[in-house]
């Protein structure tokens, strides 16, 4: 569940990721003998329970049942952002998070977001107990380890400022791909992390931890992390496609709000390699299935104040430095209604 970082939007080449090879379960449809539409998900990162939906969709047939195959794919060097970014037609759609389509649309790019797979922000600085870290007062002296993007340090003024604290005690080191929990045994004291999974993780592997979310000290950081998106020519072009993609997805997020375990248990399926970490998928989908609509009307539905609140906010911390059209970078069409 560990972010990706924005990186240049050109690509001359796609590594393929790994592709989910699941049989969809048969279902009595409409278009059971129609030929299917051929669509591609990229993931964020590798399968977790941020793309049950996703994956239970494929299961249980939503996808076949609106007409659609669909193939799932994790990235490769080259991410679900940059290859929707160019519309290129091996993916049509890919999951991202507020902060790159943000950063991205600032700059021209015709990235626009279709669904929010989580309704509020569950990331925040996680420590071990024993780094005595109780507040973002503590960070000084301490070491943060992250990978490099602008906002990161931004963030942690933010809280830091609502602590009376000075960040410039603060060590900031870039530390890649390392694990939080292998970083935390060496130079790092804290690192921003996703609870739901990071944090979870923590808890099955009884180890005490501490944690200040992001939301806790400034609302304007509620954004949606992660969503769903595509290119906006190819919606203007593809929005039955688009339609019938967000359905069968919907359908599947919201059969993971209600069946947790059998849920969790399609997701292992489709990701063999979870079965080693089986008890973190299923505390992690205790945690997120309630999580997916939350407080919204229904699943997937974005709010243009949180668009606008974090674009405000980047904006007063200079990391985007054009005007940001909150309403033109997302759509709520696809998952309104049935």
């Amino acid at each position: 569940m560990k972010r990706s970082l924005l990186a240049g939007l050109s690509c001359a080449v796609l590594l393929a990721g790994c592709g989910n090879d699941s049989k969809n379960k048969e279902s009595e449809t409409d278009n059971s003998n129609s030929k299917l539409d051929k669509v591609t998900m990229m993931l964020d990162w590798t399968p977790n329970t941020n793309h049950t939906g996703i994956y239970v969709a494929k299961e249980k047939g939503f996808f076949k049942k609106h007409g659609l195959d669909v193939e799932i794919k994790a990235p490769g060097e080259v991410t679900a952002d940059q290859l929707i970014a160019a519309n290129k037609k091996d993916v049509q759609f890919g999951i991202s998070a507020q902060e790159q389509v943000t950063q991205s649309r600032s700059e021209g790019v015709p990235i626009k977001s279709i669904g929010a797979i989580i309704q509020h922000n569950t990331s925040g600085f996680m420590s071990l107990k024993d780094k005595n870290i109780k507040s973002p007062k503590d960070y000084e002296g301490k070491t943060y380890g992250g990978w490099g993007a602008p906002i990161e340090k931004a963030f942690i003024k933010t809280l830091m400022d609502k602590d009376k604290a000075d960040i410039n005690k603060t060590k900031i080191v870039n530390m890649g791909s390392t694990d939080f929990f292998a970083a935390s045994k060496k130079n790092i004291d804290f690192a921003w992390v996703y609870y739901g999974w990071t944090g979870i993780e923590a808890k099955t592997r009884n180890i005490d931890v501490n944690m200040q979310y992001l939301t806790d000290y400034d609302k304007n950081l509620d954004y949606y992390t992660p969503i769903i998106i595509a290119n906006e020519k190819y919606l203007k072009a593809n929005s039955k496609t688009a339609k019938a993609f967000m359905a069968a997805v919907k359908e599947g997020y919201e059969y993971a709000i209600k069946h947790e375990k059998e849920s969790a248990d399609i997701l292992i399926k489709a990701a063999p390699e979870l079965k080693k970490q089986k008890d973190l998928v299923y505390e992690s989908q205790k945690y997120l299935s309630p999580k997916y609509q939350d407080d919204a009307k229904t699943w997937g539905i974005q709010d243009e104040k949180v668009w606008a609140n974090y674009a405000r906010y980047l904006k007063d911390n200079k990391i985007i430095k054009k005007d940001f059209v909150a309403k033109d970078a997302f759509t709520n069409e696809f998952v309104e209604g049935k």
